[in-house]
């Protein structure tokens, strides 16, 4: 027989630490985010935004169908970075927690109790023998009664609430610019100019209005909303320009 290294050996299964209080499943999803397109998430003067970049990876593919921006309740939207199939199924977990809050409360759920909810989910899936970790990360935000929220979660059911960030490839270069240039109380015109100075940072290819989705959620209607191809257009031949 081969030798069985330490790293195998702690790796097999989920619920297994390493003597060094590692879950190997639980980095490996981590991995898989990491893999993922770009997202930001940006909270302005009177609202919050969510952007991502499609990987467009043939001029066949329909880039409408490739969707890693979700509306959730009217006032809660999510931006996702990793595998897409995970995504999908905390998606739909998020929209049954939602309805069942308007269904028993008669009212919108919280952000952060909706977070917390899939979260949970997500470290069920770290305990569970047989199962594996969600491989996608999240970034939920929206408006509610306490105002505007914005949080990231990662495959091991962690939460942080931000004011701007970013979550897939190129996070690390995404956050140093929002870092640089976020500023309390920023217009929603410029939130999505920094949004798309953020994803733009180490891209191979150029962002266009058929490779990039912007969503807002604004305190004026408290209702989750897109950018039109016309007005990504627009700002994305502003960045050009510069």
């Amino acid at each position: 027989m081969y030798p069985v290294s330490n790293t195998q050996a702690y790796d097999r299964a989920i619920t297994v630490f390493s003597p060094d209080g590692r879950l190997f499943q639980v980095e490996y999803a981590r991995e898989a985010v990491k893999r993922g397109t770009t997202a930001i998430g940006i909270v302005y003067k009177t609202g919050v935004i969510l952007a991502i970049a499609k990987d467009v990876t043939s001029k066949l593919l329909k880039s409408g169908s490739i969707e890693k921006i979700f509306q959730i309740d009217e006032h809660i939207a999510t931006a996702t970075s990793g595998l897409v199939a995970d995504a999908r199924r905390l998606v739909d977990a998020a929209r049954e927690y939602s309805q069942e809050e308007r269904f028993v409360y008669n009212s919108p759920i919280d952000i952060e109790l909706l977070t917390r909810k899939i979260c949970d989910l997500k470290q069920v899936y770290t305990q569970w023998g047989g199962a594996r970790p969600f491989g996608v990360a999240l970034l939920i935000t929206g408006i509610d009664d306490t105002g505007r929220r914005l949080f990231e979660t990662d495959p091991s059911g962690a939460m942080v609430e931000w004011s701007a960030t970013a979550i897939g490839a190129k996070k690390a270069e995404a956050e140093k610019i929002l870092e640089k240039d976020w500023e309390e109380g920023m217009s929603f015109d410029d939130a999505v100019k920094l949004a798309l100075k953020a994803m733009s940072q180490g891209a191979e290819k150029q962002l266009t209005k058929d490779t990039i989705d912007i969503s807002y959620i604004d305190e004026k209607d408290k209702k989750y909303a897109k950018l039109t191809k016309d007005e990504l257009e627009k700002y994305t031949k502003e960045l050009g320009k510069k």
